[in-house]
């Protein structure tokens, strides 16, 4: 035993004359030791509450907004709950009802860290059936002529000879807004806004897609044609130009578009190559003249003409309309207007906090891309993502009592969360287009789609149950514990954008800049938009999933109209 002690003491006083020679050494060791568990500590302090908490024990707001109208056994089945959350720095906690803290505790749909895996991308690109398209998403034309110099479709195209299929180049163009796709020698996709070639028979399209043998896409010079139904409204387009559409001639048409030539033979690629040259956003076409320049007060856009007072046709393209000297057809170029573009946190620290409230999937990172550009300056978020920081959201890194935000992304509600805020602006979408949408960013980030799986799957009807009724309470608790609420409804915002956006710049208690606002009417879209295909087969709203939420709309109807507001927008009910 003496040995085995003498032989462990060796190795201990060479460490000891070594650090007696090395003292700086030491104590770096000791820091670094010191410093590791400190971080050690931090991190189990962030992990450690990572699942959504609910503090119950009062009586559900949608329960006694609804009153007598409501049993108490109907209360019950609603499965109505306050959602309240701790006010942590950086935790990795997502919003969202009880069952998803479950769902963590038991290692399934959550990571080591509380958050959501199922929400990365699941946008499997499959093939379908080229003849019995006509399912809601895409309908089959027919084969047509294609000519290398006159392109029967004439947007962008792309060409994969390995793995193309019918789908793949569906999805691509009605992602870029083309209501027609076709495909050519199995391996080429073009896409257009006007199919600008003769029907031939159909033994001319008969070359299999190299991705799937089992479809046809084209022949030689031939384009198997399919026209796209578009799950959203999507821009006309003319290659990369969007149709804007048909304008009357402004009365001061040299100050209201600076920029103008007379081009021979003139076609729209003329006009818009010229107007991306002088780097301008709008591409104006008069006849034989071509305008250049921006939306202004003098131009606005807002008062469209029936296209039939544009019709004249192109001298250099047969199938397009130039306008004429009193009716302008209008493009918007791919040049940025940047007239909205510059963003900087306030420059000084406000103590009001300004809310921006919304039930998740009621477009809440729109609002805040729109108010950005519209304002100047960052918005923050009672969170964190750090996708959308990468997109841009600078202030999405400051804490939410920063005050250097001009107002502050929440899903929260509850009495407490909803007074620590000064001014609140509250967005409401209908609860059917919001439930959809919010189910897709679950499983499928924040412009992607669930797959059919999920949709078909226990999840949907699950989803449904627990967050159909939080897109009441949330409205209605901000309805009753919100200081000073401005609601603004997302169809209401789609429909007239300019007016419904000056309104929130004016609640924010800023200057209004009608040319900034223009600008912003031109990039209203950003990055944050779900297009493409990607549009359900068939209603996966259940009879009784229907009846339920029609009676929360009915709730939030009613407690909107009693604090004197406008209820709900019509299309909202009945379903």
């Amino acid at each position: 035993i003496v040995n085995g002690g003498a032989s462990m003491a060796k190795p201990l006083l060479k460490i000891q004359r070594y650090f007696r020679r090395k003292p700086v050494r030491f104590f770096s060791l000791i820091l670094l030791y010191l410093t590791a568990g400190s971080l050690v500590f931090l991190h189990s302090g962030f992990v450690g509450d990572s699942g959504p908490g609910a503090r119950g024990g009062r009586v559900s707001v949608v329960a006694a907004e609804m009153g007598r109208r409501t049993s108490s056994s109907d209360i019950r089945s609603l499965g109505i709950m306050n959602r309240r959350f701790k006010d942590t720095r950086r935790s990795g906690r997502r919003y969202g009802p009880p069952w998803m803290k479950k769902m963590g505790q038991d290692g399934q749909g959550m990571d080591g860290r509380g958050r959501d895996y199922t929400s990365s991308w699941n946008r499997a690109l499959k093939g379908r059936s080229a003849k019995d398209m006509d399912d809601g998403r895409a309908k089959y034309i027919g084969c047509y002529v294609d000519d290398t110099k006159k392109r029967a479709l004439r947007g962008v195209s792309f060409f994969d000879y390995k793995k193309m299929t019918v789908f793949r180049c569906q999805d691509n163009c009605a992602e870029r807004g083309y209501m027609f796709a076709g495909l050519e020698f199995g391996a080429e996709c073009y896409c257009g806004h006007k199919i600008q070639a003769a029907n031939v028979s159909e033994s001319d399209c008969n070359m299999e897609c190299k991705g799937e043998k089992s479809n046809v896409c084209g022949g030689a010079n031939r384009l198997s044609i399919y026209r796209l139904e578009l799950s959203q409204e999507s821009a006309r387009r003319y290659g990369s130009a969007i149709f804007k559409g048909c304008f009357h001639r402004p009365d001061n048409v040299t100050l209201a578009l600076p920029f103008s030539a007379v081009i021979q033979n003139m076609s729209v690629d003329k006009c818009v190559d010229m107007c991306t040259e002088r780097e301008k956003s709008l591409a104006v076409l008069a006849g034989d003249r071509c305008y250049c320049g921006f939306p202004t007060p003098l131009f606005s856009l807002h008062e469209l003409e029936d296209e039939d007072m544009c019709l004249h046709r192109c001298h250099g393209e047969e199938f397009e309309s130039c306008g004429n000297s009193e009716y302008f057809v209008v493009y918007q170029t791919q040049v940025q207007d940047n007239r909205c573009m510059d963003r900087h946190f306030l420059p000084t620290r406000t103590k009001q906090l300004v809310a921006l409230a919304s039930f998740p999937g009621a477009g809440n990172t729109w609002a805040r891309h729109l108010i950005e550009l519209a304002t100047g300056f960052y918005t923050g978020s009672f969170y964190f993502d750090g996708s959308l920081y990468n997109k841009g959201f600078k202030g999405e890194r400051d804490h939410w009592r920063s005050g250097r935000t001009i107002c502050i992304k929440t899903h929260e509600s509850g009495r407490k969360e909803i007074e620590a805020f000064d001014l609140s602006i509250l967005v409401i979408r209908n609860p059917f287009k919001a439930l959809m949408a919010e189910f897709n960013r679950k499983y499928g980030g924040h412009i992607g789609f669930a797959s059919q799986a999920h949709w078909k799957g226990k999840e949907w009807p699950e989803f449904v149950k627990n967050y159909a009724p939080w897109w009441a309470s949330h409205t209605l608790d901000w309805l009753n514990y919100g200081r000073n609420v401005h609601v603004v409804h997302f169809e209401h915002l789609k429909r007239d954008l300019f007016s419904k956006l000056k309104g929130m710049v004016q609640f924010l208690g800023l200057k209004v800049s009608e040319e900034r606002l223009l600008c912003v009417e031109g990039q209203k879209d950003g990055n944050f938009k779900r297009s493409g295909l990607r549009k359900l087969e068939y209603d996966p709203y259940t009879p009784e999933m229907k009846a339920n939420i029609n009676e929360l709309i009915r709730t939030v109807d009613a407690a909107l109209k009693k604090r004197n507001m406008s209820g709900v927008p019509e299309e909202y009910m009945p379903r």
